[in-house]
């Protein structure tokens, strides 16, 4: 088994609150790490398991040994049991630990009954620090689910294709999406298409019939299921007028590739769109790592409307980091250049090019870099 960057990152949150959910897509491996943390384990899809917790209430809430409680939305009731048994003895810390795999129902229920009682951790597929440095090529063409061909790319793309159609026909209509599996399998594919691109709700809500405030609705529960990610703007006070709708990813390189029907063997970088998968990989593996180890940190995007931008900006205290992203092994000194007019537009106190080069050069807060040597860093 992999070793899971953010391991450590739960244990601390088990020592410091009663409770922590670890969240994350399904199929990403949270209930394999959980089984490595606890002592008792609860499917809460599953009746039976219901039943049995039900029954071992009690003993559970006196003995205090850590419970591990799956998919823990699946039954509201277990909420108020979980504060009552956390509040009887408020100094015992990591008896609970919930998964869940979709965001928004799970947080409701956490913030009626669990606010303040509970830390919060998660868990992406495999990224790129936990993976051999020989292996990146494999992880962006296949994405990160164990199961979803980066261990065995006998699974890909048939893997893809059945996780994506169950999200449709079941899961995410089970949390609460209103839309036909028909409809939102379409969406998926939309989404594919538009990879990296700024957000018209409008446009994606005319090519399937659907209003605005639909379209966002619809999106909203994929992105609570981590299935897609909403980058927001950069907004200042700038003379320059600035773009402000979202940028639009799917967050899982693997997903996003079968839903472009590449097979296994394709020439990934022969695709016209293999920029922006780069790219939007890249981002998720920047954002992971570092949410993985447990930094505090607001992302976004730059774009004005007369074409100065950058991939990603992170903020976070007292830095604004400034990152621009091109798919070369020979960054050009105008990049460079680029990308320090747009980190003195918005006040960036470090500039990163991130490319596929093999020589990092880092002088003071100007960084060249590769994504392997940028993490290490």
């Amino acid at each position: 088994m992999l070793r899971r960057e953010v391991a450590s990152l739960v244990r601390t949150r088990l020592r410091q609150f009663p409770a922590v959910a670890l969240v994350g897509p399904r199929q990403c491996g949270k209930t394999t790490l959980a089984k490595t943390l606890g002592q008792r384990y609860f499917d809460l899809e599953q009746p039976q398991d219901r039943v049995r917790l039900d029954l071992a209430w009690d003993e559970i809430a006196r003995q205090g040994k850590r419970v591990i409680l799956d998919e823990a939305q699946e039954w509201p009731e277990v909420f108020p049991r979980l504060r009552g048994a956390i509040d009887a003895d408020r100094k015992k810390r990591g008896r609970f630990l919930l998964l869940g795999s979709i965001s928004p129902a799970l947080m409701r229920h956490v913030g009626e009954s669990l606010a303040g009682r509970l830390g919060l951790v998660e868990l992406t597929p495999f990224q790129l620090d936990e993976v051999r440095k020989g292996a990146s090529d494999r992880l962006w063409r296949f994405g990160g689910f164990p199961d979803g061909g980066f261990l065995d790319d006998q699974a890909y793309p048939a893997w893809q294709e059945s996780y994506l159609a169950l999200m449709a026909q079941r899961d995410l209509p089970n949390w609460g999406l209103p839309a036909k599996p028909m409809v939102t399998e379409r969406l998926f594919r939309m989404i594919a298409a538009l990879h990296g691109s700024i957000l018209n709700a409008s446009g994606l809500g005319q090519s399937l019939a659907l209003s605005y405030h639909t379209i966002q609705a619809y999106l909203h529960y994929l992105e609570g299921a981590y299935l897609i990610r909403l980058l927001p703007p950069f907004e200042a006070n700038l003379k320059k007028r600035l773009v402000k709708a979202p940028r639009l990813y799917f967050r899982d390189s693997g997903l996003l590739h079968a839903l472009l029907r590449v097979g296994k063997k394709d020439d990934l970088v022969s695709q016209p769109w293999v920029g922006a998968s780069w790219e939007g990989w890249v981002i998720e593996q920047i954002l992971s790592a570092r949410r993985a180890r447990g930094e505090s940190f607001e992302a976004f995007y730059f774009r004005s409307h007369d074409g100065l931008e950058a991939d990603l900006v992170l903020e976070a205290r007292n830095e604004r980091e400034v990152i621009e992203i091109k798919l070369t092994t020979s960054p050009a000194p105008d990049d460079l250049r680029r990308l320090a007019k747009v980190s003195e537009l918005i006040g960036g106190t470090k500039q990163v090019l991130i490319s596929r080069t093999k020589d990092s050069v880092t002088t003071g807060n100007r960084w060249s870099t590769n994504l392997f040597d940028y993490l290490a860093r």
